[in-house]
């Protein structure tokens, strides 16, 4: 049963765009030493569209070899082809991954059925434990209700759901139709609290790269049912979380945050480029007005 913080890792890259091996370890060492659970490489917020298929296995197996043991490591494999996936996941498996994150299918827009072969496919390759992610805002499609609940009993590996559609009605339908043991993370940190408040385990979050100590209080405070200290965590860091999410696309605002506090260069690749100063300005506001910076 996955619960509590895991952190959806950015990737660092150095000067010359390559992945920054040192500061990459120095954020993981920072993520364990400030109680998350578990790290993600290789996500959404780790850029994964603009990185090679090399570098891909490559950042999971150092993110693997950086963690050390302290925690889960669960690598991103999850693609638009099912093939690239099964492959992707067979090494992160090899690297010592214990889970991996599959993202739901883009751009090509399966069906419900569909979605169902994709994902049981991915699961019969591999020992790993699979967390589904549905984002339809970057898919375009959902993993529907029904259809999880049916890899949830179909496959015994496919254990848990990111769930980043924005809805709160989401997570309660998932908790009553799927097994106890199947557990749904908030993939937006605005909305961790209130998906805790009806069942969700935990968060898959792109804030804690920058406040793992502080979300991960909140989310074992919501675990624990103090919701008072839950929400007096929620309510400082709120402005935060919103900067990251209306300012730019992540990862560029979470990134540029690491920047100002040292752990990174914020470099970006293309498609994605900094923001513009005055972005820049308020969300060092932000960082400023909670005591990161």
């Amino acid at each position: 049963m996955y619960r509590g913080t895991f952190t959806a890792l950015v990737t660092p890259f150095t000067a010359d765009n390559k992945v920054d091996e040192l500061a990459f370890r120095k954020l993981i060492d920072f993520q364990f030493d400030n109680g998350v659970t578990g790290i993600v490489p290789v996500g959404t917020t780790g850029e994964s569209p603009t990185l090679s298929h090399e570098e891909h296995q490559d950042v999971i197996a150092l993110a693997a070899k950086f963690a050390d043991g302290r925690g889960p490591v669960i690598g991103g494999t999850g693609s638009n082809s099912t093939d690239e996936a099964i492959e992707l996941t067979k090494a992160a498996e090899a690297a010592g991954c214990e889970a991996v994150l599959q993202v739901c299918p883009y751009y090509n827009k399966p069906s419900q059925e569909g979605l169902f072969q994709h994902f049981k496919a991915v699961a019969d390759s591999t020992s790993c434990r699979i967390i589904l992610y549905s984002i339809p805002g970057r898919s375009g499609i959902e993993i529907g209700i029904d259809t999880t609940a049916r890899l949830a009993a179909a496959c015994p590996n496919i254990v848990s759901m990111k769930e980043a559609g924005g809805s709160v009605e989401r997570v309660n339908q998932l908790v009553a139709s799927c097994p106890d043991s199947f557990t749904t993370l908030s993939g937006d940190d605005s909305l961790t609290l209130s998906f805790m408040a009806v069942g969700a385990m935990g968060v898959i979050s792109v804030a804690s790269n920058v406040i793992p100590r502080q979300m991960s209080d909140l989310v074992n405070a919501a675990l624990q049912d103090d919701y008072k200290a839950a929400r007096a965590i929620h309510r400082k860091y709120y402005p935060l979380f919103s900067a990251f999410l209306k300012l730019d696309t992540n990862p560029v605002p979470v990134k540029t945050a690491l920047k100002h506090m040292g752990f990174t260069n914020g470099n970006l690749r293309l498609p994605m480029v900094s923001m513009p100063d005055s972005k820049d300005a308020e969300l060092k506001a932000a960082l400023a007005a909670v005591g990161v910076i």
